[in-house]
C-alpha cells in the first residue's frame, strides 16, 4: 500500500477537497485543513474521525487508496469508495405566537383564531403537534394554505348567537319599525367641553365583557405543517392550528406545541395560555400636570399575563381628544400643551384581544401654571394670538421711542 487519502466532495462532485492523507511508505499521517480547523484523526490507518461534527460537515466523502502494482513496483493503482455523511441537528428554538395580532374583540360575531408554532435549527425537519390542557388535539390536516389573507372569513352568527341581554332591545326596535338611533357627533369647542357630559363614569370602574355564544359542538381544529430550508442546511418548521374561537371556553386554556426529533432524547415544547386582558395599569406623567405641560398617559402592564398581544384604544369620555380625533390607537396617549379646560376630563383606555375587552378610566387634573396668567391660554394651552400681537406691538413702540 502506498497511501490513503480522504476527500470532501462539494458543489455536486465538481470540487474535491483533500482533508487527510496517510503515507504508508513513511507511516505518517497529516491533515490538509487549516490549523485552527484541524479536527481529523486517523484511526487504524483508514478511518477518519470527526470528533465535533457540524452541520457544515454534511455531505459526500471519498476515500482513495493507492497501492503498488505487483508486476512493477513503480506503478500505483488507485481504488476508491464514497460515503454520504448525514448530520442530524436538534432544534435550537421553539416558540408559539398568535397570527394576525393585535386583533380586536368581536362580541357578536365568531372569528377564527390561529396559533403558529415556529421551530428553528433542526435537521432533518421535526415532527410538530399541538396539545390543549395536556391532551393531544385531533386536527384536520390542511395541505394548502388558507385564502390570500392567511385566514378564513369569519362565520356570521344567527340571532340565537347574540347576547340575550341585547336581543329584547333589538326585537323592540324591530317591532317599532325603526333601527338603532343615530347619535349626533359630539360638538367641538370649549362650550361643548364645559357642558354636561352624557356619560359619567367614576375612575375606579373597570368593565369587562364576554360574548354569550351558543356552540352546540366541540371546535373543529385545522392543522397545517410547512418546512422552509435555511441556508445553513437546517430546516425551519411552521405548524399552524386554526379553529373558531369561543372566549367562554377558550379563555385561560393552555395550548402547547411539542416537537419530536431523532436528535432529541425527549420532546421539546413551548406553551401559551390564552387570556383576555384584565385591569391595565395606567401611569400618568407628570403626576402633577400644569397648564401648558405635555401629559403622557401610558399602559404599563396588566394584573395578569395577557396572550395574545392586546390592542389599545384611547378615547375621551363625552368629547373628542385634544387634537380633535375621536380615538387614538397605541399604548401611550400624548396630550401636548394641555389647557385649563381639560381639568377634570376623563379618558378611557380600551384593551382588547380576541378573548375579551376591558375598559379602564383615568381622570386628568390640571393645575394652574404661575408662568401663564389665567385666561391667556387658548384651547391648545398656548398664549392667544391677541396677547402675542399686543406684546409685539408694545416692543415695537418701545424701540421707536428709543430711536427718536
Amino acid at each position: 500500500m502506498r497511501e490513503i487519502v480522504w476527500y470532501r466532495v462539494t458543489d455536486g462532485g465538481t470540487i474535491k477537497q483533500k482533508i487527510f492523507t496517510f503515507d504508508a511508505m513513511f507511516s505518517t499521517n497529516f491533515s490538509h485543513m487549516e490549523n485552527y480547523r484541524k479536527r481529523e484523526d486517523l484511526v487504524y490507518q483508514s478511518t477518519v474521525r470527526l470528533p465535533e461534527v457540524r452541520i457544515s460537515d454534511n455531505g459526500p466523502y471519498e476515500c482513495h487508496v493507492g497501492i503498488y502494482d505487483r508486476a512493477t513496483r513503480e506503478k500505483v493503482v488507485l481504488a476508491s469508495g464514497n460515503i454520504f455523511l448525514n448530520v442530524m441537528a436538534p432544534p435550537t428554538s421553539i416558540s408559539v405566537i398568535a397570527a394576525d395580532t393585535p386583533a380586536p374583540f368581536s362580541r357578536y360575531q365568531a372569528q377564527n383564531f390561529t396559533l403558529v408554532c415556529v421551530v428553528s435549527g433542526g435537521k432533518p425537519a421535526p415532527l410538530v403537534y399541538f396539545k390543549r390542557d395536556g391532551e393531544p388535539i385531533e386536527a384536520t390536516p390542511l395541505p394548502e394554505p388558507p385564502a390570500a389573507t392567511g385566514n378564513w372569513a369569519p362565520r356570521n352568527l344567527l340571532h340565537r348567537d347574540l347576547d340575550d341581554t341585547k336581543l329584547p332591545q333589538l326585537l323592540a326596535e324591530g317591532e317599532m319599525g325603526g333601527g338603532p338611533s343615530n347619535t349626533a357627533e359630539p360638538p367641538r369647542g370649549l362650550a361643548a367641553e364645559r357642558g354636561p357630559t352624557t356619560e359619567a363614569i367614576p375612575e375606579t370602574v373597570v368593565s369587562r365583557e364576554f360574548p354569550r355564544w351558543v356552540h352546540v359542538a366541540e371546535p373543529i381544529y385545522y392543522f397545517r405543517h410547512t418546512h422552509v430550508p435555511i441556508s445553513d442546511g437546517t430546516v425551519e418548521a411552521r405548524a399552524t392550528l386554526t379553529w373558531t374561537l369561543n372566549p367562554q371556553i377558550d379563555n385561560e386554556a393552555l395550548f402547547s406545541c411539542e416537537v419530536k426529533h431523532p436528535a432529541l432524547s425527549m420532546p421539546m415544547q413551548s406553551e401559551v395560555t390564552l387570556v383576555a386582558p384584565k385591569g391595565p395599569k395606567i401611569i400618568m406623567t407628570p403626576m402633577r400636570a400644569r397648564v401648558g405641560d405635555t401629559v403622557r398617559i401610558l399602559v404599563q402592564g396588566f394584573q395578569n399575563e395577557v396572550f395574545p398581544e392586546p390592542l389599545f384604544t384611547w378615547t375621551r369620555v363625552g368629547s373628542r381628544l385634544l387634537d380633535g380625533s375621536a380615538e387614538h390607537a397605541g399604548k401611550e396617549l400624548v396630550l401636548e400643551r394641555v389647557p385649563a379646560e381639560l381639568n377634570g376630563s376623563m379618558y378611557r383606555c380600551t384593551a382588547q384581544n380576541p378573548l375579551g375587552s376591558t375598559d379602564t378610566h383615568t381622570r386628568l387634573i390640571v393645575f394652574e401654571n404661575p408662568n401663564i396668567p389665567r385666561g391667556t391660554e387658548d384651547s391648545n394651552g398656548s398664549v392667544t394670538s391677541h396677547c402675542s400681537f399686543r406684546l409685539v406691538l408694545a416692543l415695537t413702540l418701545t424701540v421707536i421711542l428709543e430711536l427718536t
